[in-house]
């Protein structure tokens, strides 16, 4: 467990900018979590703070919260690979260009070939 001033330091650390202590209760106003300065922050509270940064630390609060700091980095967890099966953009239904209307009479709905009666 760590105090809401290290929680912070710790936040800094990440490079997702200063945090301060303002900040931090800023977080638990947001998670509906009540804290003060002299209460310690557990892995479970930890874990709801960082639920309220984005994008999300690579920390999870167990790692915040624990005796060594920084964690190892063969504990942080990295971002997901991403891999692209064709290059460029996917344009969707109202994306395409609409198809060019031809001149002349508008079409029926009747088959080719088939002549109206005149009765």
């Amino acid at each position: 467990m760590i105090n809401m001033q290290e929680f912070a330091r710790r936040l800094s650390t990440l490079g997702a900018g200063v945090y301060t202590s303002d900040d931090v209760v800023d977080l638990a106003t947001a998670a509906d979590v009540r804290i003060s300065a002299d209460r310690e922050i557990d892995a479970a509270m930890a874990q709801r703070l960082l639920n309220q940064i984005s994008p999300t630390p690579p920390v999870t609060g167990a790692q915040i919260t624990a005796s060594q700091w920084p964690p190892p980095v063969s504990s942080q967890r990295a971002a997901p690979p991403v891999s692209f099966s064709s290059p460029g953009a996917v344009d969707g239904p109202a994306d395409q260009p609409s198809r060019p209307r031809r001149p002349g009479p508008a079409r029926s709905n009747r088959r080719p070939g088939t002549r109206p009666t005149g009765r």
